[in-house]
């Protein structure tokens, strides 16, 4: 009898795989339209997140967080909303803010708080400006067409060269990856047993049909690139 995938897995939302809300020290959330100005009185360790998260008192009372941008530090001065300077940790829509300007944390529509680019050590690229919208380069490499009203901040995410420090033992990786409610240790299909999965069996290893598979198809067939427009890297 074979067992379930992981992909099967991991759609059931059970705590094993689930990243615990009680290990995230705040949301981070763009929520005032206002502009203001505000001071960073902390810089915090998050364990949710692979970056650090700075605290900052507004002139108008109010606290919030954001992702910490590189070079900032407590007692520095940050702007939300426009006019405001472009430097680190501003925040600003995409229409204000110059071409080729490291941004983060960036709005995937107006007003949803932030989306794209926001683990430790990346950034994405103003590229152009256009009538309608804001072109970006993503870390990725993928180009993106953005709404000028969407807002990001100016700078690169803190934390970076977290992997360039290897860890050593097995066990460190078990306990890095289960705060974040992953699994350290991953079996390939192709080393299974054809009742275990689509890519196993055979006289050797090998995935014996396309990687590529269709979205409609059933969850135990969907392994390896699901409903991939295209696959191989960018050039």
């Amino acid at each position: 009898m074979g067992k379930r995938l992981r992909s099967q897995r991991l759609g059931r939302g059970t705590p094993t795989y689930r990243s615990a809300s009680h290990r995230f020290k705040a949301k981070i959330k763009y929520k005032s339209q206002e502009a203001m100005k505000g001071k960073i009185v902390d810089i915090i360790h998050d364990p949710g997140r692979t970056a650090p998260i700075a605290r900052i008192k507004y002139d108008n009372g109010n606290e919030d967080y954001i992702l910490a941008p590189e070079n900032i530090r407590i007692g520095e001065e940050v702007y939300h909303g426009s006019p405001a300077p472009i430097k680190p940790g501003t925040i600003i829509e995409l229409g204000e803010i110059p071409e080729g300007t490291p941004i983060y944390n960036i709005e995937n529509r107006p007003g949803d708080g932030g989306k794209l680019v926001r683990s430790s050590g990346t950034h994405a690229s103003l590229i152009t400006h256009d009538i309608d919208k804001v072109v970006i380069e993503l870390p990725s490499g993928e180009l993106k067409a953005l709404n000028p009203k969407c807002r990001a901040t100016i700078g690169v995410v803190a934390g970076g060269g977290r992997r360039e420090k290897p860890f050593l033992k097995a066990g460190k990786k078990y306990h890095a990856l289960k705060a974040k409610g992953k699994k350290s240790v991953v079996v390939r299909g192709v080393a299974m047993n054809a009742v275990d999965h689509p890519h196993g069996g055979g006289n050797r290893q090998h995935p014996g049909k396309p990687t590529t598979v269709s979205k409609h198809a059933p969850p135990g067939r969907k392994v390896g690139s699901i409903a991939a427009k295209r696959t191989g890297k960018r050039k």
